[in-house]
């Protein structure tokens, strides 16, 4: 016989070591699957492509999200999942003026003059994106003030 024993030592000690390898495997895995951002980019989709003026809400997967002017990340445990908008560039609100618009009140209601919105349009696109606690809701609209129209997101 050309095999080695069973007693042998280094059986032993390879046993071990596969066993921890795949114990350390089955560990690392994630424990659920990653959220989708489709939903959510979808619902931006729907509001931004409308011909007047829009309003919708949306529920968001995730622990934590990412608003760009062009793309939605969102990430939980089980990864992060990115989706871009097909109708933009769109605006992510922050707090402010652009707030009180999105939930509702007329640009001209909030703003002196529509070079007011246009800049904090701007400004609110321009700004770096970073991850931030997912809100219950997201809410989208799309407004219009004469000439100038966006889609806001936040």
């Amino acid at each position: 016989m050309l095999d080695a024993p069973i007693e042998t030592w280094y059986v032993w000690l390879g046993l071990g070591v596969a066993s921890v390898v795949v114990a350390g495997l089955a560990l690392a895995l994630p424990t659920s699957s990653p959220p989708s951002a489709i939903p959510v980019a979808d619902a931006v989709d729907g509001v931004a492509s409308s011909p007047h003026e829009a309003r919708t809400t949306v529920e968001v997967p995730g622990e934590q999200m990412r608003l760009e002017s062009d793309a939605v990340a969102v990430r939980s445990d089980g990864g992060t999942a990115h989706a871009r908008f097909t109708y933009g560039p769109v605006t992510p609100v922050g707090d402010g003026r652009l707030r009180e618009v999105l939930y509702g009140r007329q640009p001209e209601d909030v703003f002196e003059n529509r070079r007011q919105f246009e800049t904090a349009i701007s400004a609110a696109r321009n700004r770096t994106a970073t991850w931030q606690e997912t809100p219950d809701r997201l809410v989208v609209s799309r407004v219009e003030w004469r000439d100038v129209d966006a889609t806001l997101v936040g």
